[in-house]
């Protein structure tokens, strides 16, 4: 059997604030197979993205208080930041949410694309320009050579987001982590992103998380999906068997928010009431019981683990780990 390739073993992040301590991560643990593609969805604020900013070490001013990230055997949670600088753009890279903030405005796009290549290969300037240019037609920009002379305001948003996928392929890393790589862009956009993303995990071989808030992105991107709410995971799965089968009431009320084309007859879309909690002040037992149509007096007292529910799924939930089904979704 494959030995994962990157294992998030009770991941804990935590933000010190004036109000008090925000517990960002609260208990995260999964793993990432060799050439996988991995979905992590929720809401906004449910720890996804700061999740992902923890494995890469760059969580700054949050701080992890425990867990493990092992990567290749190697725990980075441990290792000295210049091991972790080593490991950064090398064998792991992130596309962040939102390229205009991330490429630097002064320096032109092929410089900033090369950039990984003169770091951590020790190419020349001509040589990682060369193959930035490459990388950057790769990636489906037009006219690659005059393109890498341009300044990132001088690229649409679509291309401003190639060329930071580009920036994260030019060392072709192991681990490919894509926070939400779709959020600002129109859908036909989208598409040749998402598109994009397939093609590098097929030629590439390079396992890739994806977050996003688009159900609809994992349904087509994504062999199994972790559903995040108040910083934990509350069910996991295979993609397939996660939306036609949801176990944990969050999930259940994420798929009847949404849209559906296949439906015989179109109701209207039934919005899930009420907010996030703040994960400065989470309500007792299970976070999700103020929002929840399935709660009992138990969810409201306790707080449920992860653990297996059906063959292949996994839900931190009271209701379905006494054996009901959630029906209706």
């Amino acid at each position: 059997m494959t030995a994962p390739l990157l294992e998030v073993q009770d991941l804990h992040t935590v933000f010190t604030t004036k109000e008090g301590i925000v517990k960002a991560v609260d208990g995260v643990s999964f793993e990432l197979m060799p050439g996988e593609t991995l979905g992590i969805v929720g809401e906004s604020g449910c720890g996804k993205s700061v999740t992902a900013m923890s494995i890469m070490r760059l969580q700054r001013p949050g701080k992890i208080v425990g867990g493990k990230v092992i990567f290749k055997g190697q725990d980075l949670t441990k290792v000295s930041e210049y091991e972790m600088r080593e490991i950064r753009g090398k064998e792991m890279a992130m596309i962040f949410q939102d390229p205009m903030t991330s490429l630097n405005p002064v320096f032109r796009v092929g410089w900033q694309v090369g950039e990984p290549l003169r770091i951590h290969q020790g190419l020349d300037a001509k040589k990682a320009l060369t193959s930035a240019v490459a990388m950057l037609g790769r990636v489906g920009i037009p006219s690659a050579g005059a393109r890498a002379k341009d300044y990132p305001h001088q690229f649409s948003g679509g291309m401003r987001q190639r060329a930071m996928i580009a920036m994260g392929l030019t060392t072709t890393p192991q681990v490919l982590i894509a926070d939400e790589p779709t959020t600002a862009l129109d859908v036909t956009i989208q598409a040749q992103i998402l598109d994009l993303l397939r093609r590098v995990n097929n030629d590439f071989g390079t396992a890739t998380i994806l977050i996003t808030h688009n159900l609809g992105v994992v349904a087509g991107m994504c062999e199994r999906v972790l559903v995040m709410y108040a910083g934990k995971i509350v069910e996991a799965g295979p993609t397939k068997d996660v939306f036609a089968h949801p176990k944990h009431p969050y999930t259940w009320s994420l798929l009847r928010s949404i849209p559906r084309l296949d439906a015989d007859r179109h109701e209207p879309l039934k919005p899930i009431e009420g907010l996030p909690p703040l994960l400065i002040d989470l309500p007792p037992g299970c976070s999700f019981n103020p929002r929840c149509a399935f709660k009992v007096e138990r969810c409201m007292r306790d707080v449920p683990a992860l653990q297996q529910v059906g063959e292949t799924q996994l839900a931190a939930c009271w209701v379905t780990q006494a054996g009901t089904e959630l029906k209706g979704a």
